[in-house]
């Protein structure tokens, strides 16, 4: 009779394994120490909130197998050559989705997207290089920059005068910046100052550079970089009596860098409109307010919404495995998220594998915000 029963036993515990979750685990390397941490930081929370909403509605069904997710985050501290180390670490693992937030580590992982193992990369950064490479492996989710520069552009110098100063930050994402705004303005008949770029996060004390750049007279700074170091920028140029106004990279997010600075530093600022003041938002914002206990930006909730849709074309592909099937489905599974996730009024994911998402630029003034008109989204 004992041998019966622990026959019996043992065939209950095989049946209830049998039919336990899967559990996937999704990488993530990104910046979660340092200059740029919580720049890092806000991603993950995106990340795991989306995590804890799917898994909490009870997961997906996979090829007729409920799975949930968990989240495996690695930090680079924002070195292209820790993401790649990081990367490799993960897929060795038997991961096959990652999150990169730094056009930096993007661009040097791209590469192994389709070696083997193959993995999907699911790229928040708008340097637009990362779609030129046309690589069938990444999922890139906010706008390319080149979007913003010549309405950032033709705002600032019709406000305030031709000439500009650099202040931008000196990783390689910055150092694109600086060029296309540079190229910009002199297209537009400005003139520019010498480049006063530094390390964003690495740099403690901005005065130097900022005394530099106003050194010579600019109407306008270029600045940006994670928000909270640009906000410090902001803080040296006003306590330094610069009065002209700031075009800020779309990285530095406004509701951030009002929790450093007053919002009057920001007047004639023009940046990336805040995540709450999209209507479609609200749900997410009180529910990510509720939890987190801050103002959620677009990292937050442009990552956030890059797992739900990861998570719905793991069910339409039928496969947590298979990056390219996977890939394959995240146009139908944009279109089908459900209003309460698709906060940016998704259009779906172009053949390039670009998010197709309304993310507004804006100009900043007595601390409201006004929408700039921006050519058709690339």
């Amino acid at each position: 009779m004992k041998r019966r029963t622990l026959m019996s036993l043992a065939l209950t515990l095989l049946a209830g394994s049998a039919l336990a979750d899967k559990v996937v685990s999704i990488g993530y390397s990104g910046p979660l120490s340092g200059g740029a941490a919580f720049y890092g930081k806000d991603v993950q929370t995106g990340l795991d909130m989306a995590i804890d909403e799917i898994n909490k509605a009870g997961g997906v069904m996979v090829n007729g197998e409920k799975t949930t997710f968990k989240l495996v985050a690695l930090d680079d501290r924002y070195l292209p050559n820790e993401t790649a180390t990081n990367v490799r670490r993960l897929t060795g693992q038997g991961i096959d989705v990652v999150f990169v937030p730094h056009a930096g580590g993007i661009l040097t992982v791209q590469p192994l997207t389709t070696r083997d193992p193959d993995f999907l990369l699911v790229a928040y950064s708008s340097e637009p290089k990362i779609l030129e490479a046309n690589n069938p492996l990444t999922f890139m989710l906010p706008p390319r920059y080149d979007n913003y520069v010549a309405p950032f552009v033709s705002t600032q110098m019709k406000a305030f005068g031709k000439k500009l100063g650099l202040v931008g930050t000196t990783t390689a994402y910055g150092k694109q910046w600086t060029e296309a705004i540079t190229d910009e303005w002199k297209k537009q008949g400005g003139t520019v100052g010498g480049n006063n770029g530094v390390d964003y996060n690495t740099t403690v004390d901005y005065s130097s550079a900022v005394t530099k750049a106003l050194s010579e007279k600019p109407d306008v700074l270029f600045i940006g970089g994670p928000s909270q170091p640009t906000a410090l920028v902001v803080k040296a140029a006003r306590e330094q009596g610069f009065k002209g106004g700031f075009i800020v990279m779309d990285q530095a997010k406004f509701e951030q860098m009002n929790t450093v600075v007053p919002q009057s530093y920001l007047d004639g600022s023009v940046g990336v409109l805040p995540t709450r003041e999209y209507p479609s938002a609200l749900v997410f914002v009180a529910k990510y307010q509720r939890v987190y206990k801050k103002i959620p930006t677009s990292e937050a909730a442009l990552n956030y919404v890059g797992m739900h849709a990861v998570a719905r074309a793991m069910a339409l592909a039928g496969t947590t495995e298979d990056p390219k099937a996977i890939r394959a489905k995240l146009g139908a599974a944009v279109a089908a998220l459900p209003k309460s996730v698709a906060i940016y009024s998704l259009k779906g994911v172009t053949a390039a594998g670009h998010l197709d998402a309304n993310v507004v630029a804006a100009s900043v003034k007595g601390g409201k915000f006004t929408r700039l008109r921006l050519p058709n989204l690339k």
